[in-house]
């Protein structure tokens, strides 16, 4: 059989057919299959040393930030960390923060009721322009464009052809949830899946190219006419254009505006347009070479599936199982308490997938966690009777919990099905099961920030409320570099307040809170005048939207060492917030951390 027998596409007489072969043509054959793996080895080996440079720099970031931590510990002024390094400034001002054209990036594109997809950073752009540059060239180079057509075709199906099965390798080591090169790298799942999609786009450009090579052969060879016969009669054909069709769906149907449209319904036929692709190309590529490529990608994939189902059961099944208990508050909005099976340990910036089998089985969405406790409502009780919360209270909190909380805004598709669960309850609250897979996230750390601007849109407190309370806790415990804490939250109306009421009043009772925590609420649509009162100086209302950039320049003229600034919210929002913080690069120590969701 031939080097490549899913590339080359031979009928069954193909063995000996070869054995007639000139032995010139032969080697010739293998020195063009050797050629195709070791540019196989060239990308996996570029992809492995993209993969260790992020993880040192990962490390490099991580150990500054450690030390800055403890050397900041006993240091209200901090002034070295106040000042920038310039060179890194200017690269993130125009590389890691900055969007591929002007401000926008978080912010989806939209063409009337279309959802075009996000904009890179320049950073990703420049990544995935030099991966598209590099297979374009590894497909097309060294190809005998100037010999025949048929030598030129047959080399181009079979390196496009081994080149798209190596790029499955990391198209799904990008698609797991869980996988290890997220925590590893300190990348979120948001960023994994952009490239992700990359990934794929190529992966099928590349299958395509060999699929119209291989008819534009057999079309040269035996005509139009026979083209059907051709099919009918080989495996190796059919196998590979119903793996064609397949990965052509798949491309399709993963267009931002249908992903967005028909989310549930893209998830479900997604994989199992990816289970048909795989169990065809397995077929087409049997006893060639380059099956062991995709055999890899397919034990990585059921791996990760298997290892996700372990976690979900351990996490929900036994002592009844897991609880959601749902209550209706004002906005829109309802407030999920969950009552796990075990206990995990609860990290700010942690988010977690839900399935609700009243609701709907097969599926799962991602939701930020806002808060956990042991569900017995004392710290709440303590707060309301005037009592003040000692750092270790808190910070105990923190710790092995089996009560976790968020809040779910009123939407359309599962999450319009959960509220109107939620408004046939009598009682006010709805406990229903529930399976959680996670926690993912929470690699996030702002301990070694000296001052910290936290921004949050909407529901987007929800990400944004674990990050104050670690912060307030840990300066009264004199475990974070932090010494000026604000929280900036946007909301359209002040009823919106009640989805975070019992946590923030938890908060503002923490010891020495007015010390280091001030919150700005800004409401952009009050029904009057009237709804906008300050309760304290550390607590003020405003009306209307805020001007992100006056409100960064006011915390950074009088910082406090290194500036953090977080953002969660809207897509105007955050790149109103990364326009600001790019702004002053250069001047000033200051990080910039996104949170979104815009799979």
């Amino acid at each position: 059989m031939a080097p490549l027998a899913f590339a080359h596409g031979g009928s069954g007489q193909g063995s000996s057919a070869q054995a007639h072969e000139p032995q010139e043509h032969r080697d010739g054959e293998n020195s063009e299959a050797q050629r195709d793996y070791r540019y196989s080895r060239y990308t996996l080996a570029v992809l492995a040393s993209v993969v260790f440079c992020l993880f040192v720099y990962r490390v490099v970031i991580q150990s500054i930030r450690y030390i800055r931590t403890l050397t900041c510990l006993n240091n209200d002024t901090q002034k070295y960390f106040k000042m920038p390094n310039l060179a890194f400034g200017a690269v993130k001002q125009h590389l890691l923060y900055a969007p591929l054209l002007r401000r926008r990036h978080n912010r989806e594109v939209h063409f009337a009721w279309f959802h075009l997809g996000y904009i890179p950073t320049r950073f990703q752009s420049l990544f995935l322009a030099g991966f598209v540059a590099m297979n374009i060239t590894l497909s097309c180079y060294g190809i005998a464009w100037s010999g025949s057509r048929a030598t030129a075709l047959t080399q181009l199906r079979n390196r496009t052809g081994t080149l798209s099965v190596v790029n499955m390798i990391p198209l799904v080591v990008l698609a797991g949830r869980s996988s290890p090169l997220i925590s590893l790298l300190n990348i979120s799942f948001d960023n994994f899946n952009l490239v992700h999609r990359w990934f794929g786009r190529i992966v099928f450009l590349q299958g395509l190219a060999h699929s119209v090579a291989q008819i534009a052969i057999s079309v040269d060879k035996s005509g139009w006419a026979n083209m059907q016969i051709t099919f009918q009669n080989n495996q190796i054909f059919m196998t590979g254009l119903v793996a064609t069709v397949a990965m052509t769906a798949i491309v399709l149907q993963a267009s931002s505006a249908l992903r967005h449209a028909f989310y549930e319904t893209f998830l479900h036929l997604h994989i199992t347009l990816v289970i048909i692709t795989l169990v065809f190309l397995w077929k087409h590529m049997d006893n060639t070479h380059p099956q062991k490529y995709l055999l890899a990608m397919i034990v990585f994939w059921v791996v990760e599936r298997l290892t996700r189902l372990a976690s979900l059961i351990y996490r929900n099944v036994g002592r009844g199982g897991t609880k959601a208990e749902l209550e209706l508050l004002p906005g829109d909005a309802c407030r999920v308490t969950l009552k796990m099976v075990r206990p995990w340990t609860f990290q700010p910036g942690q988010h977690i997938f839900i399935t609700v089998p009243s609701v709907g089985l097969w599926t799962s969405h991602p939701f930020s966690l806002a808060w956990s406790d042991d569900g017995a409502g004392d710290s709440q009780h303590d707060s309301e009777k005037g009592y003040q919360l000692s750092a270790d209270d808190v910070l105990s909190d923190s710790r092995d919990k089996n009560s976790m909380s968020l809040i779910i805004r009123r939407r359309s598709g599962f999450t319009e099905k959960l509220f109107q669960k939620a408004e046939r309850s009598t009682s006010g609250i709805t406990t229903i099961s529930a399976f959680v897979e996670g926690p993912y996230g929470g690699h996030a750390v702002l301990h070694s920030y000296g001052s910290v601007m936290i921004f949050a849109g909407g529901v987007g407190i929800t990400h944004q409320v674990p990050f104050v309370r670690d912060l307030v806790a840990g300066y009264a415990s004199g475990t974070v570099a932090a010494r000026k804490v604000v929280l900036v939250w946007v909301i359209q109306s002040p009823e919106h307040l009640e989805w975070i009421r019992p946590w923030m009043t938890t908060i503002l009772a923490m010891d020495k809170r007015r010390d280091i925590l001030r919150i700005q609420l800004f409401v952009t649509r009050p029904r009057s005048t009237k709804e906008i009162h300050s309760p304290s100086a550390t607590v003020q209302m405003f009306p209307g939207k805020p001007n992100v950039d006056t409100l960064i320049e006011m915390e950074s003229e009088n910082q406090i060492g290194a500036m953090g600034v977080s953002v969660c919210g809207t897509g105007g929002l955050s790149d109103d917030v990364r326009a600001a913080v790019r702004k002053r690069q250069g001047t000033r120590n200051i990080d910039f951390l996104e949170q979104g969701f815009t799979w």
